[in-house]
């Protein structure tokens, strides 16, 4: 089975760690070691986050005055570099030595007139306290937002509407390599009004591209993993309850947030919708089950209404 994965950002950094080097390769050495679990049998595609990196590197270039900060696109390819080289890394000390991997750096297109230029929306880097937030933005003319209890810097993030180089990407999939790629939604590119590719000073949503990228390698199982066991109606309250299955339609109009669950459910919609397959929110701890057709929750527009009691079963 052609299995894509899209790791959440607490599969590299939790919410609040600092952001060492450390930190980031041993929750890389987690979720490698769970990945690991599935790749008998399996062609696998990972994708990542690169939201706290890429923000970190912002802070980072901004504080050497002598040259102008590095933009954001370019600042997205440095994190996307060093994130697959130590997934890579890291998973090939749980697969078999003669297993090939390999990391891609990916480029992948926006629309320049997009409005989410217009209106900075994806959190990037550390979180701050209220006072700290807008004292970063008063410093460094930055979009600062609220994310959950805390604030964070937000950048513009346009739809993804094509991944380029597929076709080196799938040779690398139909040989049976372990294929990192898309890293961070991927590198923001458009072609301007003289047809030159430029990069974009955006950062794409993960989960968005993620499910573009599935659908277009033609994979059979798409696996959004985060940090909870699956996506529930009626969360926080006493009465949540965690859905098992979800057609594709239904779940779409009940509205989760933008920050947390929304751009996951959306992903999982669009991959159902476009391939007729089944695509899984769930934990990485469960990602076994989860390829089972054990655990999470399964979005496919094969399902009838949705299903808080039975389990989910993958195409």
């Amino acid at each position: 089975m052609r299995i894509v994965i899209a790791l959440g950002g607490n599969a590299l950094l939790k919410r609040g760690e600092p952001l060492t080097s450390a930190n980031q390769r041993m929750n890389v050495r987690t979720a490698c070691e769970q990945i690991a679990k599935i790749y008998p049998g399996n062609q696998l595609v990972i994708t990542h986050g690169n939201g706290p990196q890429v923000g970190l590197m912002a802070l980072q270039s901004n504080a050497y005055k002598e040259v102008p900060m590095y933009p954001l696109d370019v600042l997205g390819a440095e994190s996307v570099g060093m994130i697959g080289y130590m997934i890579q890394q890291e998973l090939a000390n749980f697969v078999p030595k003669e297993a090939s991997l390999t990391t891609v750096l990916t480029q992948t297109e926006v629309d320049p007139k997009d409005p989410a230029f217009q209106n900075p929306s994806k959190p990037v880097g550390p979180v701050y306290t209220k006072g700290e937030a807008d004292a970063v933005a008063a410093e460094k003319g930055w979009t600062m937002a609220k994310d959950n209890d805390k604030y964070r810097r937000v950048v513009p993030s346009p739809l993804p509407t094509r991944i380029f180089g597929l076709k080196p990407l799938k040779t690398l999939i139909e040989h049976d390599y372990i294929l990192i790629c898309a890293g961070g939604g991927g590198i923001p590119t458009y072609y301007d009004e003289t047809g030159r590719l430029c990069g974009a000073e955006a950062v794409i949503d993960k989960d968005l591209a993620t499910a573009l990228l599935a659908a277009s390698v033609e994979a059979d199982l798409l696996v959004i993993a985060t940090d909870i066991d699956g996506v529930y109606l009626d969360w926080g309250t006493e009465n949540q309850r965690l859905m098992r299955t979800a057609n594709a339609g239904e779940i779409e109009k009940i509205g989760f947030a933008d920050g947390s669950m929304g751009p996951k459910v959306q992903a999982a919609v669009n991959f159902a919708r476009t391939t007729g397959k089944t695509a899984v929110i769930g934990a990485l701890r469960d990602i076994e089950a989860i390829v089972q057709g054990q655990a999470g929750t399964a979005v496919s527009t094969g399902f009838d209404g949705i299903d808080c009691g039975s389990s989910a079963a993958a195409d």
